[in-house]
C-alpha cells in the first residue's frame, strides 16, 4: 500500500477509534460542547500535519491528550486576551473607540505579540516584560530576578531580536496586501 493512503488509513482510525473520547474530554475542560467541537477539530488538524509520527504513537490518547491541551491553551489565551481588549475598548469615549475593522486588526496584533512572547524562554520574556511594561532599569530587573545585569542584557538583546523579527514578518504582511507598514 503506498505510505500516503497507509498514513490516511492511520489518520482515519485515530480519529474513528479516539473523536467520542477527546470530545468529552475537551467539553469537560471548557463545559462547552460547540467549543469542545471546535477544538477537537483543530485538534485533528495539526494531527494532519504530524501524519509522519503516527507509526510512533504507542499510546494514542496520550499523544492526542498533548497536543489539544497546546490547541486548548490558545484558545483560553485567545478568549482571556479578546476580554481584556474588550474591556479596554469599553473604557473608551465613544468617539475615541477604534473602528470594527481596527479592532480585529488590533486583536490579531495582540495574538501576534501574545505567541512572540509565548515563544520566548520564560527568563527573556520575564525580563523583556519588566522592561517595557514596568518600566523598569535593567539594574533593578537583574535585582528582582537575582539575576547577573549581564543576563538580562543577553535577555533583552534576544527578546528584542524576536521583536524584530515580528516586526518584519508583519511589514512583509502588510507589503503583500498592498497597505503601509507601521
Amino acid at each position: 500500500m503506498p505510505k500516503h493512503l497507509l498514513r490516511q488509513k492511520q489518520l482515519e482510525t485515530l480519529y474513528l477509534d479516539h473523536h467520542h473520547w477527546l470530545f468529552g474530554w475537551l467539553r469537560r475542560k471548557l463545559d462547552d460542547g460547540h467549543g469542545a467541537a471546535d477544538l477537537m477539530h483543530d485538534t485533528f488538524v495539526k494531527v494532519m500535519g504530524k501524519t509522519e509520527q503516527l507509526d510512533q504513537i504507542r499510546e494514542p490518547r496520550a499523544w492526542l491528550t498533548t497536543i489539544s491541551r497546546g490547541v486548548l491553551i490558545d484558545h483560553l489565551r485567545r478568549r482571556e486576551l479578546e476580554r481584556a481588549y474588550a474591556d479596554a475598548v469599553a473604557l473608551l469615549p465613544e468617539e475615541q473607540a477604534p473602528s470594527p475593522e481596527d479592532q480585529m486588526r488590533m486583536m490579531s496584533v495582540l495574538m501576534r505579540i501574545d505567541a512572540l512572547l509565548a515563544e520566548l524562554p520564560s527568563n527573556a520574556r520575564i525580563c523583556f516584560l519588566m522592561s517595557r511594561l514596568e518600566g523598569l532599569p535593567y539594574t533593578e530587573i537583574a535585582r528582582r530576578q537575582g539575576i547577573s545585569l549581564s543576563s538580562v542584557e543577553k535577555h533583552m538583546a534576544q527578546a528584542i531580536r524576536h521583536c524584530h523579527r515580528m516586526r518584519l514578518q508583519l511589514a512583509r504582511e502588510e507589503l503583500l496586501r498592498g497597505g503601509h507598514a507601521g
